[in-house]
């Protein structure tokens, strides 16, 4: 298992806790609106569509489509040297939010705006799982 204590690990806060807890689980949560259905990502404490107050939290299906990426060849610190070259992707969830991560599992040269990718978590600590994506098998 590759260590990863050196690493920027996100905070979560009062509207991403639960976020977080569905990532331990291994499980991608995202917010819907209980007044106007409206599928969000990032976490917020009101809809972005009809500024409801009546987000509530749901099990994402996991699975979207690569809309742009990016090849990080040089590591952000040297705690990301291990992962260099990296992909860095938007992913637009089938639900319809777009969320950044990573595309991993792959040969960075088959990474293509379009592919369809599904979520797996990567364990960092006892407390934190990061959401990555990897190319749908088919």
């Amino acid at each position: 298992m590759m260590d990863h204590s050196s690493k920027i690990f996100p905070r979560p806060t009062i509207e991403t806790a639960r976020y977080w807890e569905g990532c331990h689980n291994h499980e991608l949560l995202i917010q819907k609106c209980k007044d106007c259905g409206h599928y969000q990502f990032y976490p917020r404490i009101m809809c972005t569509d009809c500024s409801s107050d009546r987000v509530g939290w749901m099990p994402a299906s996991g699975r979207g489509k690569i809309k742009s990426f990016t090849i990080m060849h040089r590591a952000i610190t040297k705690a990301y040297l291990a992962e260099a070259p990296y992909v860095i992707a938007l992913i637009e969830l089938e639900e319809g939010p777009t969320m950044m991560s990573n595309v991993v599992q792959c040969e960075l040269k088959s990474v293509e705006i379009g592919m369809e990718v599904e979520v797996i978590f990567e364990d960092w600590s006892e407390e934190i799982s990061i959401p990555k994506f990897k190319p749908v098998s088919l």
